[in-house]
């Protein structure tokens, strides 16, 4: 396994079941590798959509990516609370400086009151159509769902607002102590 330090930068490409890339954002940061997950954090990154259009994230967000578990998590930390993007997707590799996943549509949305919503089960039915999906992964993906509502509202850390502005001050330190160096 490759060794990765706190403060490496990274790029993030999200694939389609088809291989194709559906979408890349140019910065994560390492901020925290623990045993079952990694944790980035980026502020007004670029993303590039798969037609060539791009445009910027709105506000920061810490993004954590599982090692064994078919989704991951971004909390994005907006004026009025943390609000979360989850995306059922595959466990992440690294290769060559970039993040990639494939992801299968469904997303879980949650709301700074606490609120959640699944999104996309349109998208999902169509691409499961247009891509075959195998019964096998629609199992999955299905239970993915559902072990991600239950990591949410069993108060994982992941989803705890303190832990994600914690993570943000540390990736403001990092990006702080790399303008200093390049100063």
């Amino acid at each position: 396994m490759n060794k990765f330090c706190i403060g490496d930068e990274f790029q993030i490409q999200c694939y389609k079941h088809n291989g194709r890339v559906h979408r890349a954002w140019s910065e994560a940061v390492l901020l925290d590798v623990k045993k079952d997950y990694m944790v980035f954090g980026n502020k007004k990154t670029q993303v590039i959509e798969s037609e060539g259009s791009y445009w910027k994230t709105k506000e920061p967000a810490i993004i954590y990516f599982f090692r064994n578990c078919w989704f991951n998590v971004i909390a994005q930390l907006k004026k009025d609370g943390v609000s979360y993007y989850c995306n059922i997707a595959t466990p992440f590799i690294i290769e060559e400086g970039t993040i990639k996943y494939i992801d299968y549509d469904l997303d879980l949305r949650i709301f700074p009151t606490g609120e959640y919503k699944i999104l996309d089960q349109l998208e999902y039915q169509y691409h499961k159509k247009l891509m075959n999906y195998s019964d096998d992964l629609n199992l999955v993906i299905s239970r993915a769902m559902d072990e991600l509502i239950e990591l949410y509202e069993s108060g994982s850390p992941v989803f705890r607002a303190t832990e994600n502005l914690k993570y943000y001050q540390l990736y403001e330190n990092i990006r702080a102590e790399e303008e200093n160096r390049n100063f």
